[in-house]
């Protein structure tokens, strides 16, 4: 019997655990803050691929650093994604799409294992995040204007709940409390973070 890696979490390395916990959850409302910090205008939809990678010491996550200039998050660390655009067929496109455009992974090297609860923000956007595992070899060509790093982390410091912490600011005159998760000098934080609890959360049920 495996020993779980974090309290009764299974072990990081299992994907079969992550694609039957998947195919298994039941659907939930969205997270995220877009209640607290929006009017009433509709959300514009988005997407975001929550690349696991699977390397022989453990699983990892990919993320981008965004450039410093962007007008939107500058400088956040994030999943790679963006909003649906006319020509998507649904978010898993959008998600692999923005991908392939942001970070040169190409699609060939994803496999879906379904989508984590829509997490709506604060700036508006209610984000889609699909779950695809990434099996290397592959090679990646960052978009130049729009991502200044990819860079990955253990999947395993995310399921320690040594590592969460939760931050408050006010915000157009509302006291607004969030995840972060830091590692290594990259402060991971915000809908990045909330999507992050929500697969902490999805590994966290108990069998």
């Amino acid at each position: 019997m495996r020993k779980p890696a974090v309290s009764y979490y299974p072990s990081v390395g299992d994907i079969a655990t992550l694609r039957e916990r998947l195919a298994a959850a039941p659907a939930r409302a969205p997270s995220g803050d877009w209640a607290e910090l929006a009017d009433n205008r509709a959300p514009t939809p988005a997407a975001v691929l929550v690349p696991v990678v699977v390397r022989a010491e453990a699983p990892a996550l990919l993320f981008t650093k965004r450039t410093d200039h962007l007008h939107h998050h500058p400088g956040q660390i994030s999943f790679p994604g963006g909003r649906v655009e006319a020509g998507d067929a649904s978010p898993v496109e959008t998600a692999l799409r923005e991908t392939e455009e942001e970070i040169g992974l190409h699609r060939r090297h994803v496999e879906l294992l379904g989508a984590l609860p829509d997490y709506l923000t604060g700036t508006g956007f209610r984000v889609t995040p699909v779950v695809g595992v990434v099996r290397p070899p592959f090679e990646l060509t960052l978009d130049a204007f729009e991502v200044a790093e990819a860079f990955e982390v253990p999947l395993a410091h995310f399921l320690d709940p040594a590592n969460h912490e939760a931050h408050s600011i006010v915000h157009e005159g509302r006291l607004r409390t969030f995840h972060a998760m830091p590692y290594q000098g990259y402060f991971i934080w915000g809908a990045t973070a909330g999507i992050i609890m929500s697969l902490y959360r999805l590994l966290g049920q108990r069998s």
